[in-house]
């Protein structure tokens, strides 16, 4: 087993253990937890926690390997499915059967983890997955893609002039432009 799916194990049975007590906890909300805690730290760090790869799902991102490694944990006794009536469906509650390993994390990762339990204990999964749904992410990639880690920077909101200036400043620095007037030039050439 590779590092990125031991601590995508070790994850799970982490949120499993933390979110025992939440009686809004099951499958969808543990998927949500996974992705934002991976794309929040991406995000601040640069890197994810597990590295797993997410897809595009009808109720949200969703780790890609989840399935096949949530069934290897079945058999190998670390973790167990509740099955709970809720509704006019039933709720699919992982359970850790053992402790998680927190040696495989940073404290800067176990602490990002604890926020967005924090953030989403109030939410139901329906909730989490319509939060999940407003990420730019999300919408871009087609039903089953692949969410590029990337995304977590995308904004449907309009760019600023500010905005527009420092990105020019940035694309000088880095040389991708020789002048920002070189990029206004460029960009009324193709307006007209």
């Amino acid at each position: 087993m590779n590092e990125n799916e031991r601590k995508f194990r070790e994850l799970i049975l982490y949120i499993s253990q933390k979110c025992a007590n939440d009686p809004r906890f099951g499958a969808v909300k543990l998927n949500k937890i996974l992705y934002f805690s991976d794309f929040l730290s991406y995000a601040h760090y640069s890197e994810s926690i597990t590295g797993m790869e997410y897809f595009k799902l009808q109720h949200g991102p969703a780790p890609r390997r989840l399935v096949p490694v949530r069934e290897q944990m079945k058999r190998e006794g670390d973790l167990g499915i509740q099955e709970l009536p809720i509704g006019s469906g039933i709720e699919r509650r992982p359970v850790n059967l053992r402790a998680p390993d927190l040696a495989v994390f940073t404290a800067r990762e176990i602490a990002l983890v604890d926020a967005v339990i924090e953030l989403f204990s109030s939410h139901t999964g329906r909730s989490v997955s319509d939060l999940s749904h407003k990420m730019s992410g999300w919408k871009a990639a087609r039903l089953e893609e692949t969410i590029p880690y990337e995304t977590v920077f995308m904004s449907e909101e309009p760019l600023t002039e500010t905005d527009i200036a420092r990105g020019q400043e940035i694309a000088v620095e880095h040389g991708l432009l020789e002048t920002s007037e070189a990029w206004n030039d460029s960009a009324r050439t193709k307006l007209r």
